[in-house]
């Protein structure tokens, strides 16, 4: 993407992002076997991106990292995700990590946040159930005081990368939701978060059969009285939406630079099949119209979709209104979105009958990019955010 308008230190983030793929570069099409035939997400290139210093970007210096901000993350996706090794689990550690910082004690901070900077910890994220997706507000598990701490009870579903995590950010009642209704409380109140161990006595997780996320399989998890100290609450007691809130901007963010970073997969690899291709005569099938102008109107919406999305990691950066802030992201989640399937479909297209062939690394994309519709939070959302919070209509659901 252009680096005209980066500042010198974000241009040298997405340099040092990209000397790191020059370096993976001959084993990239092994890489793409692991993800995509074998389910597992190489762990070299987790190894090489924390050995590059880039998964530190979000942390604060005094807690071992650059202190380079969302941007600085926002571009590295941007570049991994550009050669389909987008890594769900740096957006979920990022999104702890954010929740730590923004809502932990200074002990938390200091025992959590230096090793998320060294890549040593991986977190993933527990907050859908079987009967509570968008509806959040309406989860059953239950973090019941005890001596020392907390134990919870409950479940889970479709929570990503459950067996390569070190710990699970999990998201549960501390007052039940009927009794916030009884009491005509704020429906927000009274969920709380903990950072659980994975390997906690009484958590058990069981894959599955999902597919979309690149390399990463989805859990479902049962909570059956585990145990969970007091130091590993994050944030106040019963008010711990306002930390989700937060992480949420950053999950966008990062959700939308991954969508754009996709769209650039789809179109390299159009647009040179597209150059060599020859069906009639020695005209390439890129000197057609019905070939290049789609193409060229995905590249038009991918540098919107980027520009939305570099808008709202700087103000993120720049701690601007959380609503403002909110309203980019989720535009530039949803424009991300909308634009890399439909850059998923034209390289298919584009390619023929060949798209369908697995060598090509293009029809194994149709999962991941079209769940960026759903996930992390579906599309037809984002419009009843935008409808009610930016054009100021009536509440729709």
């Amino acid at each position: 993407m252009e680096r005209a308008f980066l500042t010198p230190e974000q241009a040298a983030v997405v340099e040092a992002a990209e000397t790191v793929m020059d370096r993976l570069r001959p084993r990239h099409r092994e890489y793409l076997r692991t993800i995509f035939e074998e389910q597992r997400f190489p762990e070299e290139v987790w190894e090489e991106m924390a050995r590059a210093g880039l998964l530190a970007a979000m942390i604060p210096e005094e807690y071992g990292g650059s202190g380079l901000g969302l941007t600085a993350m926002a571009l590295v996706m941007e570049v991994f995700s550009r050669y389909a090794l987008s890594n769900t689990l740096v957006l979920l550690t990022t999104m702890d990590a954010m929740a730590i910082l923004n809502g932990g004690t200074e002990a938390q901070k200091r025992r959590w946040l230096p090793p998320i900077a060294a890549g040593r910890i991986k977190l993933a994220f527990a907050i859908t159930e079987p009967d509570a997706g968008t509806n959040t507000f309406r989860i059953r598990t239950v973090a019941r005081r005890v001596d020392g701490g907390y134990r919870l009870n409950g479940q889970k579903a479709w929570i990503t990368g459950v067996d390569v995590a070190d710990g699970i950010l999990v998201v549960a009642r501390t007052v039940p939701y009927a009794d916030v209704v009884a009491q005509g409380l704020p429906r927000q109140y009274g969920l709380s978060l903990f950072l659980v161990d994975r390997t906690a006595p009484g958590l058990r997780y069981q894959a599955m059969e999902t597919v979309g996320i690149e390399g990463f399989r989805q859990f479902q998890l049962f909570f059956d009285d585990v145990e969970v100290e007091e130091d590993r609450r994050i944030g106040p007691e019963h008010e711990g939406v306002r930390l989700l809130f937060e992480a949420l901007n950053p999950e966008r963010i990062i959700g939308a630079a991954i969508g754009v970073g996709m769209t650039g997969y789809c179109l390299d690899k159009a647009v040179a099949y597209a150059k060599e291709r020859r069906v009639f005569g020695d005209t390439p099938t890129g000197a057609y119209q019905a070939v290049q102008h789609p193409l060229a109107r995905i590249r038009i919406l991918q540098e919107a979709a980027w520009m939305l999305t570099l808008r709202a990691a700087e103000g993120f950066d720049r701690r601007l209104d959380p609503r403002t802030v909110g309203a980019w992201a989720n535009m530039a989640k949803y424009l991300a979105a909308e634009t890399a399937f439909e850059a998923i479909d034209r390289a298919i297209q584009t390619h023929g009958g060949s798209g369908f062939v697995k060598d090509y690394y293009l029809v194994q994309m149709l999962a991941p990019v079209r769940l960026l519709k759903t996930a992390p939070v579906n599309n037809e959302m984002i419009l009843n955010y935008v409808a009610e919070n930016v054009l100021g209509l009536p509440r729709s659901y």
